[in-house]
Parts: C-alpha cells; structure tokens; sequence
C-alpha cells in the first residue's frame, strides 16, 4: 500500500473511532459520574499508551521527557485530562449529546482567537468571520432556534461546553512548546493528571462500582477517545504527503456523531443542531479558506503590475 493510502487509512480510522464517542460518554454516564468516567478512561488510556510505548521500544523516554520539564506536564496534566475531561463529561451529563458534541465542537474556532494574547500571533479577517459565523451557530444549537427567546435546556450545560473549549484551547497552546515525543508527552498528562483525579473522586464521591455495560463504555473512552486514536493520527500525519489532506477529514466527524447519536442513543435530533452545526463547519471551512483567497488575490494583483 502507498504511503498516502496508508495516511488515509489511518487517518479515516481515527475519525470513525473519534465519531463514536459521543455515544460511549452517555451510555457511561448512565452509570457513573462524570469524575468517575474520566477516572476509569484515564486509567484505560495510560494502560493502552504504556503498551504502545513498550512495543516501540520508547518507554524509557517517559522518565526522562519528566525529569526534563516537570512543571510542563503539570500544566498539561492539569489542563488535560484532569480539568477538561470532567467538565467535558459533566456537559455531557447536562446537555443532550447533540448539543454538547456540537459547542465543544467550537475549539478550533477558538483557539486562533486565543493565539493572538497568548502566542503573539496576529489576528486575521478570518478567524473575525468564523468566530461569528461559528458562534451564531452554538446560539442557534443552545437556544434550539429561538434565538429571541434566550432559553437555555441547561444554562449551566451550555456554560461547560464552551468552557471545555477554552480548556482544550490552552491545552493545545501549551503544547506548542512541547518539544518530546508526542505520545510520550500524552502519557506523561495522563499520568500527572491521574492523582488530582484519584483525590478529588475519593473526596467528593466513591470509586466507581462494577457495572458491565457503564465499565465497557468507560474503557471504550480511554481507548478511543483519549489513547489509541490519538496514535493511529499522528501516523496519519506521518504518514501524509500533504498534512491538509487529511486535517480536512475532521470535518466528517461532528456529522458521522449526529449519526450515531441519532442511531444508537436514540435521539431525535433538532433542527435547530443541523443548522447550528452548519453554521459552525462553514466557520471552519471559512477559517480555513479565506487566507487562501487572500494570497491568491494579492499574487493575481502582483502578477498585474
């Protein structure tokens, strides 16, 4: 198989895998909280990490990546998956699948917004029109079209999805200085975010109870959600002649979860979500494109004089 063939193989795996688990986290949080959820998918993905990195022969690299920066993987590990985890699941728990998959889904929106103060990039035209574009879109989806009526299913639902956007962006900002192994670097947050994990669920609530269904849906997550995906993209990347070749998969993902959230959860599905999250994909595609209209104007105007 070619190279690219073997990009696009993973990369398609990794979006399919990633479309299920809006579905596994509300099959789990029929069982369990959402402190234990993150609790048994963090212990599954370092788990499955750790095996990864043994058969690669790179399991030294963990004590080492540590010693090198430990207050790094601090930050990570408290960004995620201590912080954004829980308060991804607890939206979850609050808010239709639909709904909360869709708002979470603003990060790439956000992130280059955040990029400006915090990076010193400088903001673009574009990210100004898909954060609007995109943002009408999380209002259409949260007020199930009413846009006049201001009336939230779960205000406090709303306020989590989008605060694990903002998590996830600062996550993804911190590590652009990571400059380790990248699955090093995952197992190592998994690893320092697990005891803030253990204390906070031992102090609030108790370890989660067995339960067929709810434990297969939790080990589903750390796999899939948090593990083995994350591994089977960045192959993907590797692999890819052309890394916006397969980046424009994500696309594909939010619309793949309705599907399976419609199918197996059951939900019907609003009207107001396909619009909202049309209008969201468009403010990525916008994000995406507008820059290139931008170079392609300016070197026909080149050309010209």
């Amino acid at each position: 198989m070619k190279t690219s063939h073997q990009a696009y193989a993973f990369g398609i795996g990794a979006i399919l895998l990633w479309s299920t688990v809006a579905t596994a986290f509300k099959l789990a949080l029929t069982h369990y909280t959402p402190l234990q959820l993150v609790f048994i998918a963090v212990t599954t993905s370092i788990v499955a990490l750790g095996v990864i990195l043994a058969v690669q022969n790179k399991l030294s690299l963990v004590s080492k990546q540590f010693a090198s920066r430990p207050l790094f993987y601090l930050q990570t590990g408290l960004l995620s998956p201590f912080l954004y985890y829980l308060v991804l699941f607890k939206a979850y728990d609050l808010l239709p699948a639909q709904q909360a998959l869709s708002l979470n889904y603003t990060w790439a929106i956000l992130l280059p917004l955040l990029s400006v103060p915090l990076l010193g990039q400088k903001l673009r035209k574009s990210d100004v029109v898909a954060a609007v574009v995109a943002y009408l879109g999380v209002f259409t989806i949260a007020t199930k079209g009413n846009l006049t009526g201001f009336h939230f299913e779960s205000t406090a639902g709303v306020v989590l999805a989008l605060t694990s956007t903002l998590l996830w962006s600062l996550y993804w900002i911190v590590n652009t200085r990571d400059k380790g192994d990248p699955v090093v670097s995952l197992l190592l947050s998994f690893l320092v975010g697990l005891p803030f994990i253990v204390t906070a669920m031992l102090t609030t609530q108790t370890l989660p109870a067995w339960n067929m269904e709810g434990m297969l849906a939790g080990v589903y997550v750390g796999l899939f959600e948090m593990g083995v995906t994350f591994v089977l993209w960045l192959i993907a990347l590797k692999k890819a002649e052309r890394t916006a070749s397969i980046t424009t998969l994500v696309f594909i993902t939010p619309v793949l979860s309705i599907g399976f959230i419609a199918w197996i959860l059951r939900e019907n599905i609003e009207e107001s979500t396909y619009i909202g999250l049309a209008l969201i994909l468009s403010a990525l595609a916008l994000q995406q494109l507008l820059p290139k209209l931008g170079k392609w104007r300016d070197s026909k105007r080149a050309s010209v004089q």
